[in-house]
């Protein structure tokens, strides 16, 4: 781009040498100048005037005020001349021209040259796309009830004899100017008051044969000979508009009108400016030439406004050290209007004519003096200060109202450049959305006494609504008033034309001559001229202003000013509108602007982090910049010096509305703040029970308090408009109102953005409500327009009226204004109300006008002051996709303080829900909300087109409320039916509802349980006989000694918890089973899971959900899981910090142990191969090591290599299966040893007790009581503790065949009366406990260990007194005693515990010395690896030697008396499995029923992933499955891949559940359904009888005769009344049921699968594809299935918004258009309108598809590495999807695919014009491409093929380009540059590209990605995941456009 533009330049030059060589003094040279001369300067007689030998008679004008005044100069160029010349011959030759040229005023003035040189009238129309043939011919108007037509200014010039002046010929629509071509050839024309136009020579003649009064009574008028059209255009094309009409343009002789010449030019600036030194003139004039020639235009470049150089001129007349540069840029803001390249090119040329474009100096505001007439202005630029008079305004201070202005040294600079424009022109402003144009302009206007009238522009603003509007008076004749800005023009005010970017350049367009020479002609004819040309010719033709007035002549005054205000879009598409809309205007661009803001706090970070995201490069970050606009920062310093706790992190998301904005824009603002030091404030409490401070509203006092904010509550006039709605409080609603009460405190107005059916209405409407403000509401949509957004016009009596719509209303009054659905609203509309909320103004369609409350303006009928309480609170659906609406937030967010509503949390959904089905079970609701939850997160990534909002799940709760007995999936149906023929939703539908349980799809009969099999006869299988203590007799009972000490507690120390979400997936879907849930725990890959413990709900203090918590301890490195299953968090602590490196043999294993209340948050960790205690909070993250003497931490080996060998671990162990006491008793033994360790956690004491044997295992079998085995014996022991440090070890004899057996698992609690009873066969009641041995299914001890001879105490802790360690303080002494001896005695203080206890008894039965328990088992036969036991008491039964501890693989279910084992395939009996195939299983869970003496094996699935050392396991435990009891019989494993399951077994609890699952699917909803009317039949109940019967059984309704009728009286029957009993005669409606629908004959479902392979087949040939190819496609295609139907839901939804019809204006039929109410009264016909697709205007940029391009690699890596994860096949699938998504949609993205590899960086797969149309073409792209990956050289070329690829896509003409690269993150083999390659993708900023690594060697991905540009790369490892990616890219660029 370069090289043609310094070609442009250097011939430029060259003219201009030529030039000045021609012009030099003294070379003998004289240029020729045509004279001009004037016959006579008298107006009487026949004058002439001659240019060049041309010459025309001058006639004295009829009307002399309508001939131009002042356009003449003194001097005329000769190139004006030589135009002027030009006209005149075509003038005498009758003929009319078309003066075409380059935007400007310059062939406007030389048309008004000609008319004055010649005195002629002259009639000017500017012409635009509201033209119609009534402004061109004649119009209706009503005068006294009576309809006429008042002719227009062509009518008027051809009657009179006028010149009429048609500008801007381009503009009008197609078939408007036609009407004129008869008039322009033979001047003739029909008018519509039925007379006719006719040439003058033809009605000459006719005047000869006929007399006047004939001709009049004809209608004939004479058209006057010396009436001519000069017409004003631009060349079309080059220029927007429409092409001249062939017909029209015959009838015209055209003249091109370029720019004057360079010594003209300069000669003309040299008189302008006589204090300035030539040299800069003619550096000025070079560069503005060298923008205008040919070569600049052929780049692109926008046309240099040469005409307005002039006015630079002046500026530097009077101050001749301003900066060229500054001026320039003031008519060609270059750096706003033009792209990266163009911006390059002005630069060049500016330095080729040695401008200098580094900053200077600024000007600087000195003072400013008001005069008597106008201002003396001072301003100092440098050392020198100059000083100059301007206009002024009228009023003495200026406009009050508003904030303080904090002037800086910027604006100081700023305001002095605008001074120095409005010494010779109007200027625009322009800057960025909420950077301070208003503020700034309110400082200018009060600087100079100016009062401001200020008009919004928007989209579909008329010329008419610019200058005039049509009304009606009061007695019904039509008028015209004058629009704001003529009133402003009229008065001399400061007209603030806002929003210029928006209005429509055509429209626009009447304001040139108005901008140019301060002259207007109206719609009614009236003219306004300049004060000097008024003045003029009221003193040549003696006139009054009286006189002036009835001619129509109005004086503009001289200090009237336009300022246009405007945003800054720098796209080359739309760099045009500041040249066509601001010409003649100088351009300043406004960066920002300071309001003091008192007690403000430190928002350094908040400025810099703003000014980071304005100054980046980046697209995707500098798009959400304008979201923290400076009126944005302003809010936030006003709401944080107010409300000071306010979090900076939430202030700024929610001012960027960051919960909707895309993907890749929110990750930029998030990395953003985080570089900016800006952080988002957590919460410290790691809780999973997902509890939070509740938010509580009240009004008391006359005070409403929402949260922690108060404010009064509005007392109104009349409540009949507050609103008043049923509304539910909940947490998050709740939260959002203190934030809007917040901003209402503070005076902002509200704008409440959200997704369809998530309660911004009811919030609203709450909020009002307890505020007790009345509401008045208005709903947009796509048709509202800005009159109906104001006003209501209607006709009453042939009279327009104006009703105020509610926005008026809620002004006038001061209520609260609800607009709804503002985003359906086109944003040109609803545009109109940033004056109102932005400065308090508003001008109305009739007339009248708002101030604000502040203005000191006295309210007239025309003037509506603004109620001080008036509020407004705007409502809008989210902006982007998937609604793509109009994006209200976009265009007006930063004008209101913004709240983003979402659906409501969990927890605040629940508590909603719970409001409105309080009888609904409180589980379905859980389901509906985490079900619709997840729908809702798919909308958001896009997988889903409908955002399913709460306001379906209310309907279907209230549904289920009423009609409790119907099915929850026939009521979900209510929703999902509008989408039941859309077959891949609705998979997505069943999945997500089977998730979460809700059986859609499934069926009543869907239940698979376990097979049942008998188990085995409890059978005697000998006593115990449990020795006591009585009196003094020598027994078997043995006091031991207990050594209490206080054990060492090192830290505790803290580690980071990490909160994760639990993806829970309901396992009752489309079957019922025993597993209700499962979801997998996020493992790293060597991870190990070693134990799993629950903390049951029974166990928690209060305060908590009454929820379990469960634990899994992982090795390696060690770590701990807490879940909560039912607020579905997770809780992880990472402990490889804590615990030594994991190397040579050792192998951590762990145990854990939860505590039960008060220390319920803790749980014991034991590492057995070191011995390491951990007491762990794992929700606090605080870590305490238990230091004990007895307990020794021994070091793990050391080795150099991992060892297969098992880690020898240390003999201590847990006693894992005990009863959670609340002093935290933790019981540790060594196995083989002779001591016991029970340590009390609370108490912070350990209580050594010494036995007399050795200890193989421990079990506790009630509160203070454990069994005891003896090593190598098994001998057993009852350990029995009577106080805290006293214990009685009783010998246990078994007798009567009970062999000493090793003990699995021995219960804590009995069995209930009614279970013991069911399962001995006979009703009893006796203690008893469950045993589980190796030769048993179960064991029964009846009888033990209640029967017990002593008293025993039981302490249990409630709510009370502190307890406390002895000796610490002071505390309260308690002392507990058993009969009269005291047995525990202790002191508590107060600091040491948290909770408070207090204390009771529980006294237990004297039994006899001695006590007998028999053993009742269930045998089982051993298994094949297992010995039977041996009789030999000595011997036992032994274990494997090399268990570190018995695995947690036995749980006891007390409730319903089940034992389940797991147990490994191979120990399943046959009939387990089915014979053809065994499934993947983890392993077996084995249910003993001992009440039902029932038997099952339940199979757990396989797990997913399995770690490399998944084999320590198998050490601990014969299955991969661990295994832990839960509440309410419930049980949950886990498997070595981390996957958690949740079981029921309980028979009990499985009826309970089936019976829910039925009711869910609605099984009910089957039953036959009849009809009964209930009436009154006028019968009496009398006589009661049978009735006759029907021997054909026919039905009978009504009546009192037959039996077995219905609805009838007396008889036997049924529905009716008085009848002596019902009779059922078989006539009810019959339904068929569901299951008779869905059991279609197999004749039937064959025929069809018959029909569908014939058409595959046929299909298959007609495109030439085998069915071996059919099947290798399908095999990829299938598994993108559901991505590509994402994918192309993405596609519609982007292009939905382009499809939308747009309102046809000037229509013979449709709808009534409002504006043109009064046409229609006047009889117009074209007052319609109507939605239609609106043809692009001519010239403008034709719309062209978007060009994507898929850059493939297809290196040798790729099928390299293709079996380490299946890149190339991802690649490969990735393809195909991408193929078949775009299918049809070529007309809108165009793509083509590349392939790159070590031998080719462009190998061509498919073309942008031959994209694949079928299978078999697509098949042969992915074959092409894995052929290519096989047998290629190695190397890579992703640089050069990215390259290649950004400068082929830049080529080409497209809408967007987008280059995505798949390719794998190989990049370090071949030394491929991250940065290198990040450059690449971001070299052209045309081109949108995109790097999606599909491959990786380990972290190879993730480390490439954070080393490339942000939002320029993606990780896919899952092609799943790939349509979310694409629909990140295709809404960032979106967004940042």
């Amino acid at each position: 781009m370069r090289l043609p533009l310094r070609m442009s330049v250097d011939r430029s030059l060259r003219r201009l040498r030529d030039l000045r060589s021609i012009l030099r003094v003294g070379d003998g040279q004289v240029l020729r100048i045509e004279p001009c001369r004037l016959c006579s300067k008298t107006t009487e007689g026949s004058n002439s005037v001659s240019i060049g030998g041309v010459s025309i008679k001058i006639s004295t004008p009829k009307n002399p005020e309508y001939v131009p005044k002042h356009y003449l100069p003194e001097k005329l160029p000769q190139s004006v001349l030589r135009n002027l010349k030009w006209i005149m011959q075509k003038d005498l030759l009758g003929q009319d021209v078309f003066l075409i040229g380059a935007p400007g005023p310059l062939r406007r003035q030389l048309a008004m040259m000609y008319l004055e040189l010649t005195r002629r009238e002259g009639e000017y129309i500017s012409l635009s796309r509201d033209t119609t043939e009534a402004d061109l011919k004649q119009r209706r108007e009503i005068r006294a009830g009576s309809a006429f037509y008042l002719d227009q200014s062509a009518v008027r010039a051809a009657i009179n004899g006028h010149i009429l002046i048609l500008e801007g010929i381009e503009k009008a629509e197609r078939n408007v100017l036609p009407i004129l071509n008869n008039l322009l050839e033979n001047r003739e024309m029909q008018l519509e008051d039925g007379r006719f136009l006719v040439a003058s020579d033809r009605y000459d003649k006719l005047l000869q044969e006929h007399s006047r009064e004939e001709l009049d009574e004809l209608k004939l008028v004479r058209v006057d000979e010396r009436f001519r059209v000069i017409a004003l255009g631009l060349p079309v094309p080059r220029y927007q508009g429409n092409p001249l009409d062939p017909p029209l343009r015959s009838r015209f002789q055209a003249r091109d009108v370029n720019q004057l010449p360079f010594n003209e030019e300069l000669e003309l600036l040299q008189e302008s400016a006589p204090n300035v030194k030539s040299d800069r003139l003619t550096k000025m004039l070079m560069f503005a030439s060298t923008m205008v020639s040919k070569e600049s235009t052929s780049l692109g470049l926008p046309d240099f406004p040469v005409s307005n150089l002039h006015d630079l001129a002046k500026v530097l007349d009077v101050m001749p050290e301003t900066s060229l540069h500054s001026l320039i840029q003031r008519l060609y803001p270059y750096n706003v209007m033009m792209g990266k390249e163009g911006q390059t090119a002005v630069t060049d040329a500016l330095a080729k004519f040695d401008i200098p474009t580094s900053k200077v100096e600024q000007s600087n505001l000195v003072s400013v003096e008001r005069l008597k007439e106008g201002t003396n202005v001072s301003l100092k630029t440098g050392r020198n200060t100059h000083s100059f008079e301007v206009e002024s305004g009228r009023m003495e201070g200026g406009q009050s109202g508003g904030d303080k202005f904090i002037q800086t040294s910027y604006h100081d600079g700023f305001l002095a450049d605008m001074l120095q424009s409005h010494l010779v022109k109007d200027f625009c402003v322009i800057g960025d959305r909420g950077c301070g144009k208003t503020a700034v302009v309110k400082r200018f206007a009060n600087l100079l006494g100016y009062h401001i009238e200020p008009i919004m522009l928007y989209q579909d603003m008329t010329s008419r609504d610019l200058l005039q509007q049509r009304t009606t008076l009061a007695n019904g004749d039509t008028a015209w008033r004058l629009s704001p800005l003529v009133t402003a023009a009229l008065e001399g005010s400061l007209a603030v034309l806002d929003g210029v970017h928006r209005i429509n350049a055509g429209s626009f367009s009447v304001l040139q001559r108005l901008i140019h020479e301060r002259e207007l002609q109206l719609f009614d004819g009236t003219r306004l001229v300049g004060k000097e040309r008024y003045d003029a010719i009221k003193s040549e033709n003696n006139l009054t202003d009286a006189d002036m007035t009835d001619r129509n002549i109005l004086c503009k005054h001289p200090g009237f000013r336009i300022l246009l205000c405007g945003t800054a879009i720098v796209v080359a598409v739309n760099q045009q509108w500041l040249v066509r809309k601001c010409a003649g205007h100088h351009l300043f661009i406004l960066r920002c602007y300071i309001f003091q803001v008192p007690h403000c706090p430190d928002l350094s970070k908040l400025l810099q982090f703003s000014h980071t995201l304005r100054n980046s490069k980046d697209p995707t970050v500098s798009s959400i910049a304008s979201s923290l606009s400076t009126r944005q920062l302003i809010r936030v310093a006003k709401r944080l010096a107010k409300f000071p706790s306010e979090d900076l992190y939430g202030v700024i998301q929610k001012a960027c509305l960051a919960r909707f904005l895309p993907r890749l824009p929110k990750s930029a603002l998030e990395q953003a703040l985080e570089e900016s030091g800006i952080i988002k404030v957590t919460s410290d409490n790691h809780s999973i029970d997902g509890i939070e401070k509740s938010i509580t509203c009240e009004i008391k006092d006359n005070i409403l308090r929402i949260g922690n904010t108060e404010v009064d509550v509005y007392d109104p006039g009349n409540k009949t408009k507050v609103p008043d709605v049923l509304f539910y409080e909940n947490a998050q609603h709740l939260s959002v109102m203190e934030d809007m009460l917040k901003d209402f405190i503070l005076g902002e107005q509200l704008l409440l953005v959200g997704n369809q059916g998530v309660g911004k209405n009811k919030i609203v409407d709450r909020f009002l409500h307890l505020l007790n403000r009345p509401r008045e509401y208005i709903q947009l949509h796509r048709d509202t327009t800005v009159q109906t957004l104001t006003l209501q016009p209607t006709v009453q009596d042939g009279v327009i009226i104006y009703e105020d719509s509610p926005l008026v209303r809620a002004v006038k009054v001061g209520h609260v204004l609800v607009v709804d659905e503002a985003d359906k609203a086109p944003t040109n509309v609803t545009c109109i109300l940033k004056t109102l909320v932005e400065s308090g103004e508003m001008h109305l369609a009739d007339g009248r006008r708002i101030v604000a409350a502040n203005s000191g303006i006295i309210p007239t009928q025309q003037v509506i002051v603004s109620h001080p309480d008036f509020r407004m609170i705007v409502l809008a659906n989210r902006p982007g996709f998937p609604f793509l609406g109009n994006d209200f937030f976009g265009a007006m967010g930063d004008i209101f303080s913004c709240h983003a509503i979402d659906n409501p949390d969990k927890a605040s959904e629940m508590s909603m829900l719970r409001q409105y089905g309080p009888d609904v079970p409180e589980n379905i609701l859980e389901k509906l909300v985490l079900s619709f939850g997840e729908l809702r997160d798919m909308a958001d990534q896009g997988l889903i087109a409908y955002p399913y909002s709460t306001r379906e799940v209310v309907n279907m709760v209230k549904h289920l409320q009423k009609y409790p007995n119907e099915g929850l999936t026939s009521v979900i149906k209510n929703v999902f039916d509008f989408d039941s023929y859309n077959q891949e939703l609705q998979e997505v539908l069943i999945t997500t509802m089977q998730k979460h349980g809700i059986p859609l799809g499934a069926s009543a009969d869907s239940v698979q349980l376990a097979k049942e099999y008998p188990l085995p006869d409890f059978e005697l299988a000998g006593q115990w006989n449990i020795q006591r203590q009585t009196g003094r007799r020598r027994t078997g009972v043995m006091a031991l000694p207990v050594q209490t000490r206080k054990f060492g507690l090192k830290g505790p120390v803290t580690v980071r918890v990490e909160t994760m979400p639990i993806d829970r997936t309901e396992a009752r879907s489309n079957r019922f089973t025993e597993q209700e849930a499962f979801w997998n725990v996020p493992l790293h890959e060597t991870n190990i899971i070693c134990d799993i413990a629950v903390t049951k709900a029974s166990d928690r203090s209060p305060g908590h959900t009454a929820a379990d918590i469960i634990h899994i301890g992982t090795a390696n490195p060690v770590g701990l899981y807490s879940m909560n299953p039912r607020t579905m968090t997770a809780n992880f602590l990472d402990m490889y910090d804590v615990f030594p490196m994991i190397s040579g043999s050792y192998r951590p294993y762990v145990k854990l142990y939860p505590l039960g209340t008060p220390l319920d948050d803790n749980i014991i960790l034991h590492e057995e191969v070191t011995n390491t205690i951990l007491n762990i909070n794992y929700e606090t993250g605080e870590i305490s090591r238990v230091v004990i003497d007895s307990l020794p931490q021994t070091a793990p080996e050391r080795g150099r290599f991992v060892s297969a060998a098992a880690t020898k671990s240390s003999p201590y162990r847990l006693c894992t299966n005990c009863v959670p006491d609340p002093y935290g008793t933790v019981v540790f033994y060594e196995k083989n040893g002779d001591f016991l360790e029970f340590v009390s956690v609370l108490e912070g004491l350990s209580h050594n007790v010494s036995l007399p044997t050795h200890v193989n295992d421990v079990h506790q079998t009630g509160t203070n009581q454990w069994l005891l085995t003896e090593d190598k014996t098994f001998k057993k022991y009852l350990l029995i503790r009577d106080g805290i440090e006293e214990f009685k070890l009783n010998a246990i004899i078994e007798e009567d065949g009970a062999s000493s057996m090793y003990i699995q698992k021995c219960s804590t609690v009995p069995m209930s009366d009614n279970v013991l009873s069911a399962t001995m066969g006979e009703k009893m009641s006796s203690p008893n406990r469950v045993m589980v041995s190796p030769d048993s299914y179960g064991s029964v001890l009846k009888g033990f260990p209640d029967l017990v001879g002593s008293f025993l105490a039981r302490l249990f802790y409630e709510k009370g007194s502190y307890p406390t360690r002895p000796g610490v303080g002071v505390g309260v002494s308690v002392s507990v005693s058993v009969g009269v001896t005291p047995w525990l005695s202790f002191s508590y203080h107060p600091t040491l515990f948290q909770k408070y206890y207090k204390y009771g008894f529980e006294t237990y039965h004297t039994c006899s010395p001695s006590t007998k328990a028999e053993i009742y088992k269930s045998p089982r036969e051993p298994f094949k690896d297992e010995q039977p036991v041996s009789g030999d008491k000595l011997l036992g039964f032994t274990l494997k030697q090399d268990k570190q501890s018995p695995a947690p693989s036995v749980v006891y279910l007390p409730g319903c008396g089940q034992v389940v084992r797991t147990i490994p395939t191979w120990k399943a009996p046959e009939g387990v499995f089915p014979k053809d195939k065994r499934p993947h299983v983890s392993g077996l869970l084995e249910v003993s029923d001992l009440a039902h003496h029932k038997l099952r094996y339940i199979m757990v699935p396989g797990a997913t992933r399995q770690s490399p050392y998944a084999s320590w396991l198998f050490n601990i435990s014969d299955t991969s499955l661990l295994m832990a009891g839960t509440s309410n019989d419930g049980i949950v494993t886990v498997d070595v891949g981390g996957c958690v399951r949740l079981w029921e077994t309980s028979v009990l609890n499985l009826e309970r559940s089936i019976a829910e699952w039925k009711n869910m699917i609605g099984w009910q909803d089957t039953r036959p359904l009849q009809v009964t009317y209930d009436r009154d039949s006028g019968r009496t109940a009398d006589d009661p009888k049978h009735g006759k019967v029907d021997s054909k059984n026919e039905p009978h309704v009504g009546g009192n005769t037959w039996a077995g009728g219905t609805g009838g009286s007396n008889t036997a029957g049924l529905g009716g009344i008085g009848g002596p009993y019902r009779l059922d005669a078989g006539h009810n409606v019959a339904q068929v049921a569901q299951w008779e629908k869905d059991n279609v004959p197999e004749h039937v479902r064959k025929a069809a699968r018959e029909m569908g392979q014939k058409a595959f087949k046929e299909r298959l040939k007609e495109i030439q594809m085998s069915e071996y190819d059919a099947e290798t496609y399908e095999n990829f295609a299938g598994h993108v299935r559901r991505q590509v139907q994402s994918l192309r839901v993405i596609i519609d939804s982007l292009q939905a918004k382009s499809k939308e019809r747009q309102w046809l204006k000037n229509q013979t039929y449709g709808d009534l258009d409002d504006a043109k109410l009064i046409d229609g009264l006047t009889g117009e016909k074209t007052v319609y309108k109507r939605r239609g697709e609106k043809e692009p205007e001519m010239g403008a940029k034709q719309e062209l598809p978007k060009k994507l391009r898929l850059l493939v690699d297809v290196s040798g890596s790729m099928y390299r590495f293709n079996g380490h994860d299946g890149r190339l096949e991802r690649e490969m699938e990735t393809v195909i999807m991408s193929m078949e998504a775009l299918e049809g949609y070529e007309d809108k993205i165009k793509f083509d695919i590349v392939g790159h590899s070590g031998e080719d960086h462009k190998v061509e797969l498919t073309s942008f014009d031959k994209p694949p149309k079928n299978n078999k073409e697509r098949l042969k792209v992915v074959k092409t491409m894995h052929a290519h990956s096989q047998f290629c050289m190695s190397g890579d070329t992703t640089l050069e093929a990215t390259r290649h690829a950004v400068n082929t896509l830049a080529r080409e003409e497209a809408d967007e380009r987008f280059l995505i690269i798949l390719s794998d993150a190989n990049f370090d083999r071949y030394g491929i540059s991250p940065a290198r390659f990040g450059q690449i993708l971001r070299s052209d900023e045309k081109v949108n590209a995109y790097a999606i690594f599909i491959g990786s060697l380990g972290d190879q991905a993730v480390r490439l990605h954070k080393q490339l540009p942000m939002g320029h790369a993606f990780i896919c490892l899952d092609t799943k995941n790939l349509p979310q990616i694409l629909q990140q890219i295709f809404t960032s660029t979106m967004l940042s456009k």
